[in-house]
Formats: structure tokens, sequence, C-alpha cells
């Protein structure tokens, strides 16, 4: 008999999923087609680890069924969702026809929302699970700032999150529950299934309060990794949750894996404990003000580049990114328009408006109208005047600069963020030159940051409005801390160990 012969076959592994961060604060919508869908092999060469030539590839027979992923957005219409649900349950009944599955990653984010549906994630766990049955182990990795409801953490067996926002360790995420769902799937039958402690807590606090760049986030995440090293221990994850949506499931949860129940439970206890006595310190990554004080401030610094994020309108947090209300303010501001210095702004997303600038070419002096037609509740379309000085086509966009005498404003045919130096310099623009750079953003994203002589958070309204309260939530769990009084809860009241293979 050859080597190859004895060597047992590689475990059957499916991928599946729907991934995205849904506003239900926000009129837009996120549609199948704006999920982009891949299938078969393309799920499959998203991910470096188990594509061709991956540190993972040769470890599973992966088999790519559906992922659909999109930036973060207004919720999904239920009928598009149904479609691509259909789709992946097909799919999967096609595979577990020709043999039983061992396993199935489930890619999704955390905080998609559905139409008329609460709870996308475990609803679309439970699908999923119905097919491929009770055998098949199944991992998640999931950003940090998702939610994990009860159904979520008692379908899906292994789940793990980002640990550093701003998300520097998403990609090393996502391998990590390829591979702990591997390690898992060579342990004999009936001792694969670790226990979970699962630990829900009434915090619905903006990802901007609680980077991991700064207290008390910092320490509470660098538990993490320590916990893991625990022996009987497999991960541990702390979901600060999602705020931006009204639905029951959304705050912040504490969860630890592993084959020792006992020490999962008191792990998980003793961190979620913690993140409750240290939920007052949560603040804002940077300082905040309203635009004319975060303006002021601006004008004010002495050298630059300044930059300024309105947050309220945030398209990486489910803003539906035409918000006109602060390229407004920009716009009509007599002290910046006194004070010489210059501002870019990225950016009003807009497709006439794009598509006109770019007809008229470089050189051209433009009006247009922009903006607000999706979310026109803080501020109307706005007339924006001034001097075509770019136009950079791109395979899925359009991208223009408009000169008007103090703001170089940045109008796409689709809505995008500007996270990157090299956003703004295939443009022609120069950051780092520049007085003020405003971007619809939370906190600023590492290269940014890095280049920021100073910068603030305006708390600019929109569909991720970072006050809270003026959102009026009417469906999350209450009491919620910092929207109510909670100094009668009991954090711990609603843990639950599932104890997986270790029950007994």
């Amino acid at each position: 008999m050859t080597t190859d012969a004895r060597r047992p076959a590689p475990p059957r592994v499916a991928v599946c999923g729907i991934s995205l961060e849904a506003s239900t604060f926000s009129p837009a919508l996120t549609t199948a087609a704006m999920l982009a869908p891949r299938r078969g092999r393309e799920v499959l060469d998203a991910w470096d680890f188990w594509g061709e030539g991956g540190a993972l590839t040769d470890r599973a027979e992966w088999i790519g069924i559906l992922q659909a992923r999109s930036i973060a957005g207004g919720a999904i219409p239920a009928d598009d969702y149904a479609t691509l649900k259909a789709e992946i349950l097909a799919g999967l009944v096609a595979t577990v026809a020709e043999a039983p599955l061992d396993g199935l990653v489930l890619d999704v984010h955390g905080a998609a929302s559905v139409v008329g549906l609460d709870d996308m994630e475990g609803h679309l766990a439970v699908a999923v699970r119905a097919v491929v049955g009770a055998d098949c182990l199944i991992s998640t990795g999931m950003d940090l700032h998702g939610n994990v409801s009860r159904t979520l953490a008692e379908t899906v067996d292994l789940l793990t999150t980002y640990r550093t926002a701003p998300h520097v360790d998403w990609q090393e995420t996502k391998e990590r529950a390829a591979r702990n769902l591997l390690e898992r799937l060579a342990l004999p039958p009936g001792a694969r299934r670790p226990a979970k402690a699962w630990v829900p807590l009434p915090i619905l606090l903006p990802g901007e309060m609680t980077s991991t760049r700064q207290e008390p986030a910092s320490s509470l995440y660098a538990r993490v990794p320590r916990i893991e090293s625990l022996d009987g221990v497999l991960d541990a994850g702390i979901w600060i949750g999602y705020p931006w949506a009204d639905e029951p499931r959304n705050g912040a949860v504490v969860m630890v894996v592993g084959d020792d129940a006992e020490r999962a439970m008191a792990e998980a206890t003793g961190l979620a404990g913690e993140l409750w006595e240290r939920r007052e310190e949560f603040d804002f990554v940077a300082p905040t003000g309203t635009l004319p004080q975060v303006l002021r401030a601006a004008l004010a610094a002495p050298t630059g580049p300044y930059f300024i994020s309105d947050s309220g309108d945030n398209p990486t947090a489910g803003g539906a990114g035409d918000v006109t209300w602060t390229l407004a303010e920009l716009l009509a501001s007599e002290e910046l328009a006194a004070s010489g210095k210059r501002a870019i702004y990225a950016s009003i997303p807009d497709a006439a408006g794009a598509l006109a600038a770019a007809e008229a070419g470089i050189g051209a002096d433009v009006r247009l109208t922009v903006g607000a037609r999706v979310d026109a509740r803080p501020a109307p379309p706005l007339e924006v005047s001034g001097q075509v000085v770019a136009v950079v086509p791109t395979d899925d966009n359009l991208e223009v600069v408009v000169r008007t005498p103090a703001v170089d404003v940045v109008v796409t045919r689709r809505r995008r963020p500007y996270h990157l130096e090299s956003d703004f310099t295939r443009l022609g623009l120069d950051p780092r030159r520049a007085d003020i750079v405003v971007v619809k953003i939370g906190y600023l994203e590492p290269e940014l940051f890095d280049m920021a002589a100073d910068w603030m958070l305006a708390l600019t309204p929109g569909g991720v409005d970072q006050d809270l309260a003026r959102l009026g939530h009417r469906r999350i769990r209450r009491p919620m801390f910092p929207l109510d009084d909670v100094s009668d809860v009991d954090p711990l009241a609603d843990a639950v160990l599932f104890p997986g293979d270790t029950a007994g």
C-alpha cells in the first residue's frame, strides 16, 4: 500500500455567508447586487490562506458555496436576503448529497440587518445547520462590532472575533476561524465540540468610544490572548456590539470557548465583569465637538493636515454616505473663507453629479447639485460650483474633484471610504500638504492617523450618529448603558454555558 493510500482523506469543509454592517437608522438599502456575491472558486480566492498555494489549502477539501459582502450600509431587503439564503442552502444541499460535510466556515460580520427580520446571522446559521446536520462543525470569525445573539452562540460551534479596532487583525481572525475548525476536526467524533460560555452585557457603545488604541479597551482586549493560552481554552472574544441598529440582540457579548467548561465560564464571567466595572471609562478616541467647534480648532491649528471626522455619515459604519449637512456648512463658512486655508472634503456620492463633471472635463467650470439622494433628512441636495480639476474613472466607480474657493470637493458615482493616502494622491490631492482634510469616517484608519498633525471627531448628523440618544432606539433590551440608569442591573444574569461534548 502506498503512503498516499494510507493517508486519511482531508475533511470536507464548505464556505458560505453574508457579511454586512447595516444601520437601521439609515434610509439606505443594501441589495443583493450590492453585496456582490462570489460563488464557487471565487469564494476561496477571496482569502489567501485557503486559496491557491495558501497555508491551509491542502488541509481540507474546501468547497466554496456563496459569500456575499459589501461595505457597510442600510438593511437588506427581505426578498434579496431570501434569494441569497436560498442559493446558499441549495448549494449546501447539493454538496451534502455528494458526501457529508465535516465542517463549515460561516463568513459573517455580525451586524447585518434584514428588513422585517431580527438577527440575520442567527437566522442564517439555523437554516445552514438544518442542511449540514448536527455532526458538521460550524466556525465563524466575526467583527468585534458584530452582535452574538443567543441563537447564533448556540448554533455555531466555534466563534472568534477581531481583537483590534481599527481592525488590523481582520485577515488573521478569518484564518484563525478556519484553523480552529481544522484543529477540532482532527479530534475524534464525540470530542470535537467545545463548551461555550456566552455572557451578554447591556452595553451599547459606538466603535469610536471603544478603540483598542486607548483604555479601557486596550487592556481589556489584551486579556483575550492570555485567556486563550490557558489549558482547556480554545478561544476568547469581546464583541462590543453594533449601536446603529435597533434590534433586541444589539449589545456587548463576552465569549470563551474550550474543553474545560468550568474554566470557560469562569473566564468569560470574569472578563465580562471587568468590562462592566470599567464601562464608565469608555470615551471617544479623539476630542469631539460640534462642527463649528471642530472647524474653529482646525482653523486655529498652527500646522496641518488637521483631520476632521464627519462621523454621522460614515459609510464604513453604515451611513448612506450622501448626507450633505457638513459639506454645506463648510462651503458656507465665512471663517474658512477668510482664513486663507483650504480643505479637502472626501466625499459626496452622486452619480449624476460625477458624470456631469466628467463630461464637462478637466478645467471646466461646473455647477452641480449633489447628494441627499438617499438620506435627505439632515439637509437637502447641495449646489457645488467650481472647477473640475480631476476625473478618475475606475472599473466600479467614477471620482471627480471640483475645486471651490476654499474646498476641494470629491464627488463620486458610488459611495466609498477614503482611508489611504493613495485614495487622495491618485486624484491629484496631497493630504499631507492640506490645511484641513474632512473625511466621512469615525476613528481615523492607521495611515490617516499617522499622517494627521491633529484631529477631532465632529458629532454630525446621519444614520450612524455618535450621539446615540438622538437616534431613538425603541427595540433594544432595556435598561441599556449609557442610555439608561443601570445601577441595579446584574450584568451576569443572562450568562449561559453551552456544554458541547464536555457535558457531564
